[in-house]
């Protein structure tokens, strides 16, 4: 069964980084739900917050940039490695993000 091609016209989040694994995706320690909503808050939580238990949104994150509101992330090689998680297609979907494009 095949399924039609959705155009989607959106602005790009640019994730520079490589070797991006499950883990950083959406970190071991939220993974307390079985149901696919409520992990997007979580996505990259280490890299994206301040490890000051209140999610002070580090300025410097790409998601934290307003100028970055998209569907579409840009990662860079090998993103989701690592162990096998649902959970992060799952948290980048919540997240709001309807593609991920990269060369790996």
């Amino acid at each position: 069964m095949s399924k039609a091609i959705n155009i989607i016209t959106s602005t790009i989040v640019p994730l520079r980084n490589e070797n991006v694994d499950t883990d950083q995706i959406i970190p071991a320690r939220f993974l307390k739900a079985t149901s696919r909503d409520g992990f997007g808050k979580n996505l990259f939580r280490d890299w994206r917050y301040e490890n000051d238990n209140e999610a002070t949104p580090k300025k410097d994150f790409v998601l934290n940039n307003p100028t970055y509101k998209g569907k579409i992330l840009v990662a860079g090689k090998n993103f989701g490695c690592g162990s096998s998680r649902e959970h992060a297609a799952w948290a980048i979907k919540d997240a709001g993000f309807d593609v991920v494009v990269s060369s790996f």
